[in-house]
């Protein structure tokens, strides 16, 4: 076991975390931790690209505007148009670090339109922005000085003044953040990161479902993390599914097909080969994505297919393989020429609108402690998010977050009396199938109940179900060696049930949540 100290403790290494590290290790030392290669994020699986303004005749009011509309109502003003007036100047500062995004043949960059967008204003890289982006801040993450990389590390909780003992805990009206207790999944010891500001970056929650776009690390570790610690955690009904992954049963996670296909013109047809978006939304297929996902959720209860297709054939064949060159060959792999015949697609879980309530600075309720990129709650997204935010939000909540705690640092002291990690009890590894086994509940728990439709009548099961599976998982826990496994098991159990109860609380359909006894909106102007 061994205690590291650090200015700052960057928990997770997609786009948020790295961009975070770059900034504060201009002024301090900064420790990144990721639990599998520091490339395996949910960053480095966006496909379409990140939303900024850079072009007339588009606008920071036109992006503000499409992004409330969007968000149905619950989003925060202010935040909206935070995000949408500094986003520029942090694309410029993702391009100084080296990512290259398309251009044409006169030098502007090549703007793709996705849903809920009224003008072109999403940068990319092909369809594999996210590669792209990830490969750039890695490697000068790498070369920094004053970072320190550690790979195959988990966090297991962060550590506040509860570990400190009851006359400490009894003296401290609100919760601090000292560091995190993190697991060396080389060695299986749990170490101790000391720090003056942890930075959760830990990304998405898809793999509570069974359908999910999202790699098998986001487990929604760092929302579980807070959630246990006291901190607030809000809007964590807001799950976004994705309308348009392939249909390719036995494979996870499920590949994405970027909604920039639909933005290049790509139209949604039934397994007949019908269109039916006109009977939803005027926008058809490029409106919101909740709007999508519900009318493809819709066809397929109708029908009975289990899928629908994405029609691309009737566009020039080389600009779609241009365009789209990794969803080609994917699709190839399979026996499928896009340029040719239609793709199968399916909704399947992409992104967590809610999370770890920040404020404007990217600081949680804990002192000390940041929440920044998809964990993170931070009023931007609503009820829904619009395609695309979620890159820019990072980048410049991690330069907020950076700026506030860089300022801070001068007159916060490391705190050296943390006790090590606590083994009592824990004598044996308990059976991987117990874990395996939940694990399937769990999945199958979330997708049949607390999906794209929802009921009163659904969420109860789900809650009692999850109950039973939380109290099995807590035993384990209590008396188990810790691994990564039971971990991740543990944490998504407890997101599933801020989810469920998040849900509960609704008395209305909003954005991403659509309840069967709700079905009306008490209304989202903006």
């Amino acid at each position: 076991m061994a205690t590291y100290t650090c200015d700052y403790l960057v928990i997770g290494s997609g786009i948020a975390g790295l961009s975070f590290a770059l900034k504060a290790a201009e002024q301090g030392t900064v420790m990144l931790i990721s639990k599998a290669d520091i490339e395996e994020t949910n960053t480095r699986y966006a496909q379409g690209g990140i939303a900024a303004v850079t072009y007339e005749p588009d606008s920071v009011e036109k992006h503000i505007e499409d992004t409330l509309i969007c968000g149905d109502g619950l989003c925060n003003k202010e935040v909206v148009r935070m995000v949408a007036t500094e986003g520029p100047a942090q694309i410029n500062q993702l391009i100084q670090w080296g990512v290259k995004f398309d251009k044409r043949a006169t030098g502007e960059y090549d703007l793709a339109r996705e849903g809920g967008h009224s003008e072109h204003r999403i940068l990319h890289h092909k369809d594999n922005t996210g590669i792209e982006i990830q490969r750039a801040l890695t490697s000068k993450v790498k070369d920094h000085k004053n970072i320190r990389v550690f790979e195959r590390f988990f966090a297991v909780e962060i550590i506040t003044q509860h570990h400190l003992g009851e006359m400490v805990t009894r003296h401290k009206t609100d919760t601090e953040c000292y560091g995190a207790y993190v697991l060396d999944l080389r060695t299986q010891k749990v170490d101790t990161f000391l720090a003056k500001s942890t930075i959760m970056a830990t990304g998405g929650v898809g793999n509570i479902y069974h359908t999910t776009t999202n790699p098998i690390v986001a487990t929604g570790d760092g929302i579980a993390m807070v959630y246990r610690a006291k901190g607030k955690v809000e809007n964590m009904e807001f799950i976004q599914f994705h309308p348009s992954s392939l249909f390719h049963p036995g494979e996870r996670p499920s590949f994405l097909i970027t909604e920039a296909m639909r933005g290049f013109g790509a139209i949604l047809k039934t397994a007949d080969g019908k269109e039916f978006m006109h009977k939803y939304d005027k926008r058809e297929s490029l409106a919101p994505r909740d709007i999508v996902a519900r009318a493809i959720d819709n066809e397929m209860k109708i029908s009975g297919d289990e899928f629908v297709y994405l029609d691309v054939t009737f566009k020039d064949a080389a600009d779609t393989k241009n365009h789209f060159p990794n969803i080609y060959e994917k699709c190839l792999s399979i026996g499928i020429d896009i340029t040719k015949e239609m793709i199968p697609v399916v909704p399947a879980a992409h992104y967590l609108c809610g999370g770890i309530k920040v404020d404007m600075n990217g600081e949680s309720s804990i002192k000390n402690l940041y929440a920044i990129g998809e964990c993170s709650s931070t009023g931007l997204h609503g009820a829904n998010r619009l395609a695309s935010n979620s890159l820019i939000e990072a980048v410049v909540y991690a330069d907020r977050a950076a700026k506030d705690a860089v300022a801070k640092s001068k007159n916060i002291k490391i705190n050296n009396q943390i006790p090590a990690w606590d083994y009592e009890g824990t004598t044996h590894n308990e059976e991987m199938v117990l874990i395996t086994q939940s694990y399937k509940e769990m999945q199958q728990v979330m997708s049949n109940y607390v999906g794209i439709v929802r009921s009163n009548l659904r969420l109860e099961r789900a809650l009692t179900r999850l109950g039973i599976l939380y109290n099995e998982t807590e035993e384990l826990y209590k008396k188990s060696i810790l691994t990564q496994n039971l971990c991740e098991l543990r944490n998504m159990i407890n997101v599933g049930y801020l989810i469920i109860k998040n849900a509960q609380n609704m008395r209305e359909s909003r954005g991403l949540h659509y309840s069967l006894d709700y079905p009306k909106s008490k209304g989202s102007e903006f």
